[in-house]
Parts: C-alpha cells; structure tokens; sequence
C-alpha cells in the first residue's frame, strides 16, 4: 500500500507540474483537483452520454472544475446530491432539488450557494444514484483515476455503495483536461474505484475496465479519520 500512496503522489506532482506549465488552468492546481479552462465545454459534452440524459439522481463531487456539470444538472431538472465539502457534517451531503430552488438552479450548482441555499442530509436519506461525477488529477482509459490525495471522493463512492445506492447501472463519470489523460498504467488498489467515461473538452472515452469498492475498509479508519469525518465515527456498542 505504501508504494501505490507514493507512486500516486509522484503522478499528482508530475500532472500539475504539466498543467502550471501549459497554462491549462485557471488558478493554482497544487494540492487540488484541478479546475481547467475547457471545463464548461467537457460539461457540454458529457450531457450527450445517454447514461446522462436518462438519469434522475446525480451525485456530485464539489470542485470548481465540476461546477458546469452540477449546473447541467439542475438546469435539466435532475436531482442533485453534492458532498459536502471534506465531508465534515455528519450529513456528508446537500440535496439540491431544482423544483424547490426557485431561479437559482444554476447559482446553488457553486457550492458556497449551495451551503446556503441547501440542507445536509444523511447517507440513509439518499436515493439510488444513477449517475456520479467525480473529479481526477490523473486518469487512464482504463478507467483507473487518482484524487487529490485527501481520499474523499473515495469514501463518498464506498457510502453508497455499502448503503446499496450504486448498482450495475450507476454511471461513474469523470471530467478532466487532455493532459490528465495519461496512456500509462496507473497505480491502484483493491478498495479503488474505475470511472466509465472520461469526458474532456475534446472527445468522451469509454473505459475499458469496471471496478467497484465493496464499501468502506473499517479497517483502515483511524481514530484521526474518524474525528475529521463524522460518517465514518461508527456507534459505540453498548
């Protein structure tokens, strides 16, 4: 497990070295899921994914570079779940219905709106999830992607799927910038999740593997993960 953490890290720096130095995005990328310039365009192109367009529940990450796809999202009337950010709330994630959000569908897909516009709610409170969106720093078209590190993305997957909101049919979809795609092996474990499509501003890529988590690794959960991530505190046993 050590070598895999160490061998993502060495391709996050590498990834957002190449995208300091081309310019590809907006604002600082280090330490981040990268927003990118063609964002809004990879957005536009994900709506055409049929997976897309026959979906009701979206379940969002809250980067900037998804923003445009949570705004797609509530424009088009579907139900949307986003995490809150770094899952503190023991809710870890906002319902924004667009029937109830008046003129501001696309204001609450920012997620600083959304804090105020949208209230927290439970894992068991959810619905099943036909379509996630997630955001990479690296990603292959086997479907294997890195995060940013922190593993959010990760533990939110793994929730639902324990609470048995994924099913076959759920649709993992990552966007990203070109240079995100790397034509490499990417390292990965078992407790890993694969994205369906990537989606960049030019071109959707179907992958070629599907894997799953089988749901939160209990044993990995410190008592330091616990204290940062409320969901993962599990009941005391009388």
């Amino acid at each position: 497990m050590g070598a895999v953490l160490t061998q993502k890290a060495t391709i996050r720096e590498r990834v957002w070295q190449t995208l300091a130095a081309a310019g590809a995005s907006p604002a600082d990328v280090r330490g981040r899921i990268p927003d990118f310039r063609g964002a809004a365009q990879a957005a536009d192109r994900l709506t055409i994914l049929t997976e897309w367009q026959q979906a009701t529940t979206v379940k969002a990450n809250p980067d900037q570079a998804q923003q445009p796809v949570r705004a797609h999202a509530l424009r088009e009337g579907k139900l949307l779940f986003m995490a809150v950010p770094k899952l503190t709330d023991i809710k870890p994630f906002y319902r924004l219905d667009p029937t109830v959000l008046g003129d501001q569908p696309e204001r609450a897909a920012d997620r600083h709106v959304a804090a105020n516009l949208a209230h927290t709610v439970a894992v068991n409170e959810l619905p099943p999830i036909d379509f996630i969106v997630c955001g990479s720093v690296a990603v292959n078209q086997a479907g294997v992607r890195i995060g940013k590190g922190a593993g959010y993305t990760d533990i939110e997957v793994a929730l639902l799927v324990e609470a048995g909101l994924i099913g076959p049919t759920t649709t993992i979809v990552t966007t990203a910038d070109e240079l995100q795609v790397l034509d490499e092996e990417l390292p990965s474990s078992e407790h890993d999740f694969t994205v369906d499509y990537i989606v960049t501003p030019e071109r959707v890529i179907p992958c070629t593997t599907k894997h799953r988590t089988a749901g939160i690794d209990w044993a990995a959960v410190t008592p330091e993960m616990a204290i940062k991530i409320p969901v993962l505190r599990r009941p005391s046993k009388s």
